[in-house]
């Protein structure tokens, strides 16, 4: 019988992903995967007998790799006793240039995770005991590997009404013990995107005192990438790294691939705590080679999360739900009984999503899949409502 190769590579990979995703084998720390966003465990296994109708919790793009990537997959895999090393050097020319920087202000690693994590021992080790400032709630990685290394974190809460991240409050706290300003954009998990002139203007006055981690692991999500990015920031010589992945539009999670924008003696610096392409594989830098430009893999992949996510906003209109305007491929929104069990009859379901308390509220965030996937989900969320 003959096999499709690109369904075979494509089932392949999926499978792979999810079989290291299982939390159950996974210790709960700052080093594990990047997709554990938070101190708990997430809920991808399906219930006892059931079956996984809609795999939402993880914010994967449910399209790629893109048609591109898994035809370079498949010829890079004859090449893998090779190793990758001038792919990696490609790879970094390729994204410099686009982004109008230097070679050496692009540090690559397997995940923009990884690099959270050298960051954080980095800066810890650069400043014993000193304090990172982030928005709360956020994304916690760097943060939570940072405290594990002697550092404090002061949370600033998110702006009272609309959730966005509260600068004027984030810069009133940078003092003499801050070692790092960590900014979320868009932010995981509410969704929402920070306004890009205030946020430059920010990194501008902060940046001057402070190093800014700026994380734009969705950026792409937004309606201008290039207006709310602070690489031009970068551009300018300030002390500012921004993190961005192959995770999300690209939709290679599984292959792991992210990379820093930087100056180049902190890249540098950095890169002697992690990151660096000696962890990236032949398959995965020409994947990211055969993608990384690819216009029209990335326009149809913001096409169909917008179907999905309208249809969502819908959904949850129609079930007297209320939910916070996302610029990301997932959705918060507040949900009407304890976070724990909403998740838990989710699953139940074949359903799996997220759930967070904060502001005296528990919330459900719901990444966009494919239309039956958020069919599943409408399903389920009329029976438990």
């Amino acid at each position: 019988m003959q096999l499709n190769r690109r369904n075979w590579l494509k089932n392949s990979l999926m499978m792979s992903a999810g079989a290291v995703a299982a939390p159950a084998l996974l210790p709960v720390n700052a080093y594990c995967e990047p997709w554990l966003d938070t101190p708990e465990t997430m809920p991808v296994m399906p219930p006892k007998g059931g079956v996984l109708k809609a795999r939402l919790s993880a914010n994967e793009n449910p399209y790629g790799p893109s048609p591109k990537a898994l035809k370079a997959i498949s010829e890079a895999a004859a090449d893998g006793y090779l190793y990758p090393f001038s792919y990696g050097a490609q790879l970094r020319k390729m994204i410099a240039e686009q982004e109008g920087v230097a070679d050496e202000q692009i540090l690559l690693a397997p995940g923009s995770g990884s690099l959270l994590v050298a960051a954080a021992m980095y800066y810890s080790n650069a400043k014993p005991g000193g304090t990172i400032i982030s928005a709360d709630p956020t994304y916690e990685q760097l943060m939570r590997a940072a405290v594990q290394h002697g550092a404090k974190w002061d949370k600033v809460p998110l702006t009272a009404g609309d959730y966005d991240h509260n600068l004027a409050e984030m810069e009133k706290r940078v003092g003499d013990n801050t070692s790092l300003m960590y900014v979320n954009n868009p932010n995981n998990p509410t969704g929402v995107t920070i306004d890009p002139v205030a946020l430059r203007a920010f990194v501008d006055r902060v940046s001057a005192k402070k190093p800014v981690f700026v994380d734009e692991a969705y950026i792409h999500y937004t309606s201008d990438p290039k207006k709310f990015s602070v690489i031009e920031n970068v551009k300018k010589g300030q002390d500012v790294l921004v993190a961005r992945t192959f995770s999300k539009i690209y939709g290679m999670a599984g292959l792991r691939l992210g990379y820093l924008v930087g100056q180049p003696d902190t890249l540098a610096a950095i890169s002697k705590w992690g990151g660096g392409p000696g962890g990236l594989t032949m398959t995965t830098l020409r994947a990211a080679l055969a993608c990384y430009t690819d216009e029209d893999f990335i326009k149809y992949s913001l096409a169909k999360g917008l179907e999905s996510r309208e249809f969502l906003y819908q959904t949850l209109k129609t079930n007297g739900y209320t939910y916070l305007a996302s610029g990301t491929n997932f959705v918060l929104f507040p949900i009407r009984m304890k976070g724990e069990d909403f998740v838990t009859r989710m699953m139940d379901q074949g359903v799996s999503i997220r759930q967070w308390k904060f502001d005296g509220q528990y919330w459900c965030r719901v990444s966009l899949g494919t239309m039956p996937q958020m069919q599943a989900f409408a399903d389920s969320l009329k029976v438990i409502s």
